[in-house]
């Protein structure tokens, strides 16, 4: 008989209305964003181009009505982007409905899955 392999899930939360705007890229560039200040730097580091990382935050800003970026043109220190008070308070209520989303689906993966997970529990139980 073939060994059984060992399984996982996958679950990737977004928030939307018609349309998504807002999920893990969102908030792993306004991340990036409050490290380096800049809107360009932080799409160079997750490999995306700067006119897409602009297209994820004003469909996101649409969607909400309220800015989730503040940026500064030019100047001697050659302009930036910070994430705004409303953006970051987005982002801690993302991360925070994220993790109490995978803690209870974990414990219901582990619940319904668990003779899946353990083949020795299952094949005790057929044999009685």
């Amino acid at each position: 008989m073939e060994e059984q392999k060992a399984f996982d899930y996958t679950l990737n939360l977004k928030l939307r209305t018609s349309r998504i705007f807002f999920g893990p890229g969102v908030v792993e560039l306004l991340q990036r964003i409050s490290q380096t200040g800049s809107l360009n730097t932080a799409a160079k580091q997750m490999k995306m181009s700067y006119n897409k990382a602009w297209r994820m935050i004003k469909k996101a800003e649409e969607e909400l009505g309220y800015p989730l970026i503040d940026k500064s043109v030019g100047g001697s220190n050659g302009g930036g982007s910070t994430v705004t008070i409303h953006g970051k308070r987005l982002t801690a209520k993302f991360l925070l409905f994220q993790k109490k989303t995978y803690q209870i689906t974990n414990q219901y993966f582990a619940e319904i899955f668990c003779d899946e997970l353990n083949p020795e529990t299952k094949e005790m139980e057929e044999r009685g």
